[in-house]
């Protein structure tokens, strides 16, 4: 049915828009639906110059899958950000141009449209400030946004839907709008956690269990992991560490009180975006419970809600099988969000 109505809002869209400009280039990207938003979800505060439309969203998706956005032309946004691992990496650190090492283990898109705050340091406001962070980051893109924007110009296809899209030519502007766009449609919330809201047999007994533990006073997830996006979007030291090498929300703040703190990340399809913490250093769920069962290192500005947990093995498996159900396939196999073209 959702394939259904996708499809009818891809030949609705093409309809309503000048089929001679747009000619056969958008039937390889897939159209979007722009209400396609979970009913449980609140609605998105899109940008007033950035409104979503097909073909923003359709420029947007191109330079994702796009490499010529780095200097070498060996890695695109979606290098590091694989649609079937919730637009996460399956590394401790992601590589870069030139073959590079990255900083941090590479976030999860989805849902990002919600973010108050951009990074694992909150230190972009939003999305589309953020975007000129990872092209002009070294250890990333390693491309000047300038350079970028002469290069892409050369490009018959980028100018003639840049004019669609935001009626001027190529430029930052349209580049960092384009991309944000794109990524506020990641929106995940049709898991069987969701779906079994509505249908109590969905979930079996040991992911009810789990859920018990998670929404309880024993785990106390819920107290970190809260909302629609199972994330309270602050920062805290989860004493995941005894000696962080990367300062954290510090770095942004330069207030000691911030080291070793990092954004609470969403548990929606966590089962799939690891390896975890900031710097992929847990290469499990299961070794992410061993430290909140044994209450994290003992850090001086440890979270209090990080404190010793008694779990049995068979708590453990119960939890693990609850954020096994937070994971959403529709999501993770949706073709709308791959690239049809091989760039």
């Amino acid at each position: 049915m959702n394939k259904l109505i996708l499809g009818f809002w891809c030949l609705f869209l093409l309809s309503c828009s000048d089929g001679k400009e747009l000619e056969s280039e958008l039937f390889v990207i897939n159209c979007f639906p722009l209400d396609s938003i979970p009913a449980n979800f609140p609605p998105i505060d899109y940008p007033k110059d950035n409104l979503p439309t097909k073909e923003r969203i359709a420029l947007g998706k191109k330079m994702f899958y796009d490499k010529n956005l780095s200097a070498d032309k060996t890695v695109s946004c979606a290098s590091c950000h694989f649609a079937t691992r919730s637009f996460s990496d399956t590394i401790n650190v992601s590589i870069g141009a030139h073959g590079r090492e990255g900083r941090r283990n590479a976030s999860p898109l989805h849902n990002v449209a919600y973010l108050p705050r951009i990074f694992k340091d909150g230190g972009i406001p939003n999305l589309e400030l953020q975007i000129k962070a990872p092209i002009e980051d070294h250890l990333e893109m390693n491309y000047n946004m300038h350079e970028l924007t002469l290069r892409i110009s050369k490009d018959s296809l980028y100018q003639k839907w840049s004019r669609l899209a935001y009626d001027r030519s190529i430029d930052a502007f349209v580049i960092t709008r384009a991309l944000a766009n794109f990524m506020r449609t990641l929106i995940s919330g049709n898991s069987n956690y969701d779906k079994g809201k509505l249908d109590t047999t969905i979930l079996n007994a040991s992911a009810k269990r789990g859920m018990k533990l998670f929404y309880g006073e024993q785990a106390k997830c819920y107290s970190c992991h809260e909302g629609f996006n199972f994330t309270n979007n602050e920062y805290m030291n989860n004493g995941s560490h005894i000696v962080y090498k990367d300062t954290g929300r510090a770095r942004i703040t330069l207030k000691s009180i911030d080291h070793g703190k990092f954004k609470v990340p969403s548990l929606r399809n966590v089962a799939l975006t690891g390896p975890y913490m900031h710097d992929g250093s847990y290469k499990d769920l299961w070794a992410v419970l061993d430290n909140y069962q044994k209450g994290g290192s003992g850090q001086w500005n440890q979270h209090p809600n990080i404190s010793q947990i008694t779990f049995s093995n068979q708590d453990k498996m119960d939890l693990m099988e609850f954020l096994q159900n937070l994971t959403d396939e529709e999501f993770l196999n949706n073709d709308s969000y791959v690239y049809s073209l091989n760039l």
